[in-house]
């Protein structure tokens, strides 16, 4: 070998060493998300239909995900504690919220001076269930049996029946003063920190009856403790076909329900919602899942992150409009 080919060789080597650094690092995949645990910010205490949602879907995100998915409740201000601690997070796809209608819709159309706002300050990963609720009432205080018995003691005492709330402008609130409206009865509003709160009290005789998602009161329907009069779908719950809807019981056209869907902070990268709602949407459609959610009176939806967006965005005005038609305010 010539001592020029010599040269050359030593000059390749050299120029290979130099160059292995950055071949390796650039042959190295991206940091794989998620690396670490995700944590699923609730607005509620535990107990409410959010809550459960969130522990179920909990459960077989991890698994799709292969990291510990972390329940955090953060319950009081109509949701806004949660939902602005959420927005506030940093925008990495490791704290998401799950919101409901009244974060995402009654929230705006009640609060002028909001902290957050849902299609600023959010990105939709996806829609994860619906859910009607049932009027329920406390059976050792209310004798009614029906939806017209129950509007003609509210009628013939004005202001003496009480309902609870979760909080003021939570979906509870919304739907029984929109009721109260088109029933043209006058009945005490008393509100909550979370079905936590209000189911409990109802139970106890401190208020008279409530719109409730079926799962924070089944076991009491059942007992006799309660009694459900009807139910604010458009149709009759597969669950509780006996229980009729409010519009067949007197209030025709009325139907109201509860979206629950999960989001990120405005800014988290298009792959990482991609990633997190394709593991959504596949935890939604376990069979475990499947079979329980229906018994929880929730219905699984799952969406993509444009089509809850799109809900979202309708949403919106559409309570606007019942916020300004009822006169609602925070009390």
């Amino acid at each position: 070998m010539t001592r020029q080919h010599g040269f050359i060789r030593m000059f390749a080597s050299a120029l290979a060493a130099s160059l292995l650094p950055f071949i390796t690092v650039h042959a190295q995949p991206a940091t794989t998300f998620p690396d670490k645990p995700i944590r699923l910010v609730v607005p509620y205490g535990p107990g409410g239909s959010p809550d459960v949602l969130a522990r179920l879907l909990g459960q077989n995100l991890a698994i799709a995900l292969k990291q510990p998915v972390v329940i955090d409740n953060k319950p009081g201000a109509n949701g806004i504690i949660a939902a602005q601690f959420v927005a506030k997070a940093p925008n990495d796809g490791y704290t998401l919220l799950v919101a409901d209608t009244g974060h995402l819709a009654v929230n705006p159309a009640l609060y002028a001076n909001l902290p957050y706002d849902p299609e600023r300050d959010f990105t939709p990963v996806s829609l994860a269930t619906w859910t009607p609720f049932f009027l329920v009432v406390n059976t050792s205080k209310i004798s009614a049996t029906t939806l017209q018995q129950l509007l003609a003691l509210a009628k013939a005492e004005p202001g003496k029946l009480t309902y609870g709330s979760s909080g003021n402008g939570s979906p509870h609130h919304v739907t029984t003063e929109v009721f109260k409206s088109e029933a043209g009865v006058n009945i005490q509003h008393i509100p909550f920190k979370g079905v936590a709160e209000s189911v409990p009290a109802l139970l106890g005789g401190q208020i008279d009856m409530m719109f409730v998602a079926l799962p924070s009161v089944a076991a009491n329907i059942q007992s006799g403790k309660l009694r459900a009069l009807a139910v604010s779908s458009e149709q009759r719950s597969s669950l509780m076909p006996s229980v009729p809807t409010v519009a067949e019981s007197g209030l025709p056209g009325f139907a109201l329900v509860s979206n629950i869907g999960v989001l990120a902070p405005a800014g988290t990268s298009r792959e990482r919602i991609a990633l997190l709602n394709a593991a959504i949407v596949q935890s939604l459609k376990s069979p475990e899942l499947a079979q329980k959610f229906p018994s929880l009176g929730m219905e699984l939806v799952g969406s993509t992150p444009a089509d809850y967006a799109a809900m979202i965005k309708a949403d919106k005005p559409r309570f606007q409009r019942i916020v300004q038609k009822i006169g609602m305010k925070i009390d």
